[in-house]
Parts: C-alpha cells; sequence; structure tokens
C-alpha cells in the first residue's frame, strides 16, 4: 500500500523541477504519488512537468496563491496517511521517503505530527542548511543547524516544528475538526512554525529523521536571502503568529522578550536598508490579527490543555539558550 503522497508547490521553477522529480523517480519513490500544484508560472515550468513527468498529478492555479494555498490544495486531494511536502528547489536522497515514513511508522499512539527531513545547502554539501525548526520567547524562528556540518545532525530528536521545504505529516491530523490545514493567510513564511506550533497546543509532537537527506538550494522563490517582499510578508506573520497561538497570559509573560526581538529586527533590517519594510509588515500583522479574518483563525484557550501551554512556554524560553550558544 502507498503511505505517502509528495506534494510539490511550483512557481517559476525552471531551473530546478526537472532535477528535483528526477531524484524522486530515481529513488525509492517510484510507488508514491507526485502532486506537483503550480503557481501561475510564467516560465514554462509548468509545461515542463506536464510534458516530461506525465505520471505526476498536475494542479495548475489562474494565479500565485501562495504557498499555503497550494499545499493545502495537494493535501485535499491526497488521500493517503501520510503527505510529504518537498519545495521544488531541492534534490532528494535515494531513502528520503523511506526515512521519513520509518518515524511516523514506529509512533504508534500517533502523537507525532511531522517529521523534518535533514535539509543541506546544494551548493555547499558540507553544511546544514536546516535540520528542524525551533521557535523562541523573541518571536523568532531559526534553523537548527544551520551552517553547520550535516554529520553533527546524525540522530532524530524533537524539535519545535518541521521545515515544510521537505517535511512529512500526519494526513489525519490536518483535517479540519483537528489541528487542521497551512492557514492560507500566511501567503508564504512562518506557516510551517505556525501549524507545529497549533499541533504542540493540542498535544503532538514535531520531530527530526535524521537519515532522511534533501539537498536545498534556497530562496530559489523569492529571489534571494533578505529582499523586500520577505522582509515585509514574514514580519507581518510573526505578528500574526504571535496573535493567534499565544494566550492573553502567555502573551504578557513575553511581552518583554518579544519587544526586544522586534526591536532588534527593527535594527537589523533598517541597516540593510530595509527598515520601512520591516515596519510595515509589523502593521500589516497588527492588522490582520484584529480583522475578522484574523480573529477567526485565533486558537481558542482551552484550560483542559494547560500542561500543553506551560510545556510549549518551557521550551520558548530553552530555546532562547540553543538560538545563542
Amino acid at each position: 500500500m502507498t503511505k505517502s503522497t509528495i506534494v510539490i508547490p511550483n512557481y517559476n521553477g525552471i531551473n530546478y523541477i526537472q532535477s528535483c522529480l528526477e531524484s524522486l523517480y530515481g529513488g525509492t519513490t517510484k510507488e508514491i504519488e507526485v502532486i506537483v500544484v503550480d503557481n501561475a508560472s510564467t516560465d514554462g515550468s509548468m509545461e515542463l512537468v506536464r510534458d516530461q513527468f506525465p505520471q505526476v498529478r498536475l494542479i495548475v492555479n489562474e494565479k500565485n496563491m501562495g504557498f499555503s494555498c497550494a499545499v493545502n490544495q495537494g493535501i485535499r486531494s491526497s488521500r493517503t496517511p501520510y503527505v510529504i511536502l518537498l519545495n521544488n528547489d531541492t534534490r532528494a536522497e535515494f531513502s528520503f521517503v523511506h526515512e521519513l515514513e520509518k518515524v511516523m511508522d514506529h509512533d504508534r499512539e500517533k502523537k507525532i505530527f511531522s517529521a523534518s527531513a535533514k535539509l543541506v545547502s546544494l551548493y555547499d554539501k558540507d553544511k546544514v542548511d536546516d535540520a528542524g525548526d525551533y521557535y523562541c520567547a523573541l518571536g523568532w524562528a531559526f534553523a537548527r543547524g544551520k551552517g553547520r556540518p550535516p554529520a553533527r545532525y546524525d540522530q532524530d530528536c524533537d524539535i519545535f516544528a518541521a521545515c515544510a521545504g521537505a517535511a512529512i505529516y500526519r494526513r489525519e491530523l490536518l483535517e479540519e475538526n483537528k489541528v487542521g490545514l497551512f492557514d492560507e493567510e500566511h501567503f508564504a513564511y512562518f506557516e510551517d512554525i505556525d501549524i507545529g506550533y497549533r499541533a504542540k497546543i493540542y498535544g503532538y509532537r514535531n520531530k527530526f529523521a535524521a537519515n532522511s537527506i534533501v539537498y536545498h538550494a534556497g530562496s530559489a522563490t523569492s529571489g534571494s536571502r533578505y529582499n523586500a517582499f520577505k522582509t515585509r510578508l514574514a514580519s507581518r506573520n510573526s505578528v500574526y503568529l504571535i496573535y493567534k497561538n499565544m494566550p492573553a497570559l502567555q502573551l504578557v509573560l513575553n511581552l518583554p522578550f518579544l519587544v526586544i526581538g522586534f526591536l532588534i529586527k527593527m535594527l537589523f533590517f533598517a541597516r540593510k536598508g530595509m527598515g520601512r519594510e520591516y515596519v510595515l509588515g509589523l502593521i500589516g500583522g497588527i492588522r490582520l490579527s484584529i480583522s475578522p479574518c484574523g480573529r477567526r483563525h485565533k486558537q481558542c484557550f482551552d484550560r483542559h490543555r494547560i500542561g500543553n501551554y506551560v510545556s510549549i512556554q518551557i521550551e520558548l524560553w530553552r530555546n532562547l539558550f540553543r538560538l545563542f550558544a
């Protein structure tokens, strides 16, 4: 029985999508369904997929719907127990899928919501790109192991959230009456931290699968690590993420850390000439949070989950030390 469906969102990925799909079909994933969701690409990448990979299910959008909407379309179209999200600017190793499935299969109580692959830099294979994501009390998300040797991250472990660039999810928990799908208000950036945070509120765990390896180009869609579009959108979503997931008491508890975190980020982007974009993003995040749509997506506090909130808060503080270690 096929266990996993691989969902690949694509937007103008002509330089990467062919090698991405070739790496999948050249490995152990020949029996696994692949869905490519194209966000109105204009570079011929959609036609390339259609012509050279007829076995791929192709969903074509008439406009760029963003990462969150695209992956949700793929998830809704899947029927397998697991859904694997994979960026188009990646190349997967032979056992990529098997190793992700193995982590999920060993969880008999089904308390693992997601597992993140080890992302290694495509252009410098001696450096980790992401070994799972952490989130801390400053309101910062950061990639575990960024820039360090991959051999140092050879053990499975718990993480705050899986990096959706290469991760597996338990599909039944993505249903609306459970953890739910990706929040499409994010469009892109922080959507994977948000859904991982949400899963932890519900008492689920997120893991790092050390033996599942993917090579990642990075920033292929947005164009660079720092740019105005990414800065503004990530800034907006960082505010929205906090509003959505933190109850009032937890927000007050973290407020001094969050103020410091946002001030440091503001100075950082000001030095890069994008301070205005960062501030406009913060304003946009506040507006989104107080809008009817934002309020509708807020996680309602449940006193029966108080232990989960305490566990999350301890992790937010612990991740401060991990950030500066």
